[in-house]
């Protein structure tokens, strides 16, 4: 029996518990971080590319972003018409960047420490 995508599946379970673990002592979740490293590469999207990024659905990525937007991390805009937004990060999410990238980074070396290089 192969149980290596249950194995994945399990391995990225606990270190999406870790992240939140880290992160949300800075105020975010793995979703918001995710959102945010996605926003940060790319300037700007609309929201049905975050969808398809993050394989959510989008009343889940709505309300992470009515969240993110009340927090002040993410504007959005009209875009070419009324059913289009234009999300992109707030001036206070280029700020904390930094932070919340380093957390991540801790992470990604703690998890990676005890793996043999072979």
């Amino acid at each position: 029996m192969n149980l290596y995508g249950h194995k994945v599946n399990q391995l990225a379970r606990n270190f999406t518990k870790k992240l939140n673990e880290k992160i949300s002592l800075l105020g975010l979740y793995s979703l918001q971080w995710a959102i945010i490293l996605y926003l940060h590469e790319k300037k700007q999207c609309i929201q049905i590319q975050l969808c398809k990024y993050l394989g959510v659905e989008a009343p889940t990525v709505t309300r992470t972003l009515t969240r993110m937007e009340e927090m002040g991390l993410v504007i959005r805009n009209e875009g070419k018409d009324k059913r289009e937004r234009l999300i992109k990060l707030t001036e206070k999410a280029y700020e904390m960047f930094p932070k919340w990238h380093q957390a991540a980074q801790d992470l990604k070396i703690e998890a990676i420490s005890n793996i043999d290089r072979d």
